[in-house]
């Protein structure tokens, strides 16, 4: 079997390397683009290359810009990751119709992808990489550590926990960006892991918790939280917390006791090593991709090429790929003028957002950061 991720090998991500290697030890072969192919490629071009025909065509959600031509026609499955679904979700639904399987991070969100018009849809979650995680125990050097972006405007919270952390406790360089094989050696030289989610979503069940409770760390989690309904327990796997103002408390009152802390860490570390790593979503992920096998379940499939290829502008349009959107926009103007007017609409809005996040650059203060994937868009 062979998996074609829509992406160069050296842009994969931390997430999807773990997937990867999942892949990989179940002996599916993983097939990436080639370094200059461009970001609308044509699919059949693609897949032609590869030196197996593709099973399954992934786009794993990356920093790169792609989205080939032609997924719509193409008779082989394809999916794409949605993992920050809960920003800009109704995008997110909207470039999903071009895939036969949108993949969602968060619980709750299938059902909208559903009322949209998608059955193909699949829920899996994060999770931890079992190579990096369960091994022998090591000296914890560290009495809370973190890692994770801390620079953006959505993690103000975040960086005034970690800063009023470092001042009373041993605490790793918070700050810094870490590689990936960096991360499993802070957390396990950690004892309890603070984690602060984004102010646009606190709730969130990010990579970081799983790769904590991986590690052996006690999680000190915000409540509410996505990991109760995804089946962890407060008290049980985690330690919550539901103003910042505990926060101070409850680490050192688990610094002191020993016993209770390690009770709860152990039980976390069991639950991710036996439901919640690579492996475990790279299974789920090929059965409930294999139920469909016999069926292309992209919406897409039965449009009108006008209307794929207003998708193809919105998508290229929010993320600042200018000359793949104009391409695609042209072929519009010349067939299909309903189409065109609202990709040209998507193109200039987006146009007018860069010009505004440029023109505050300039003038020395920092934009909203609060994007992924260079999405930077308000919402339609």
């Amino acid at each position: 079997m062979n998996i074609l991720f829509l992406c160069r090998s050296k842009d994969i991500g931390w997430g999807q390397w773990g997937l990867t290697r999942a892949f990989e030890r179940r002996g599916i072969q993983v097939t990436y683009m080639d370094d200059d192919a461009p970001g609308d490629e044509d699919i059949f071009k693609l897949v032609a290359a590869c030196p197996v025909r593709p099973s399954l065509i992934l786009h794993p959600e990356l920093d790169f810009c792609t989205l080939p031509r032609g997924l719509e026609k193409i008779e082989i499955p394809t999916a794409c990751f949605q993992i920050d679904t809960y920003a800009y979700t109704r995008r997110r639904i909207r470039w999903s119709m071009l895939f036969d399987h949108p993949i969602v991070f968060h619980p709750g969100y299938e059902e909208q992808f559903r009322k949209a018009g998608h059955r193909g849809v699949v829920t899996i979650y994060h999770a931890a990489s079992r190579e990096l995680f369960d091994k022998p125990e090591i000296q914890r050097i560290f009495d809370v550590g973190w890692v994770g972006r801390s620079s953006f405007n959505v993690h103000d919270s975040r960086r005034r926990v970690m800063t009023a952390l470092a001042g009373r406790f041993r605490v790793n360089e918070w700050d810094k960006l870490y590689k990936f094989e960096e991360v499993a050696d802070v957390y396990r030289s950690s004892r309890i892991v603070v984690n602060v989610a984004r102010d646009d979503f606190p709730q969130d069940a990010n990579m970081r918790a799983f790769e904590a409770m991986a590690a052996g760390c006690l999680l000190i989690n915000r409540i509410p939280t996505e990991l109760t309904e995804i089946g962890f327990q407060e008290g049980v796997h985690f330690v919550g917390y539901r103003h910042e103002g505990e926060i101070e408390h409850l680490v050192r009152r688990y610094l002191f006791q020993h016993e209770d802390r390690n009770r709860v860490a152990r039980a976390g570390r069991e639950k991710v090593l036996d439901e919640h790593t690579y492996d475990n979503r790279a299974d789920t992920l090929l059965r409930k991709i294999g139920e469909h096998s016999s069926h292309f379940l992209a919406p897409a499939r039965k449009w009108t090429d006008g209307r794929v290829r207003m998708h193809y502008v919105d998508y290229f349009s929010a993320n600042r790929a200018f000359d793949c959107a104009y391409t695609q926009w042209r072929q519009l103007a010349m067939s299909d003028l309903p189409h065109a007017f609202t990709g040209g609409k998507f193109i200039a809005r987006a146009w007018l957002s860069e010009l505004r996040r440029n023109l505050i650059s300039t003038r020395g203060t920092q934009p909203n950061k609060a994007r992924p994937n260079r999405f930077r868009n308000v919402e339609q």
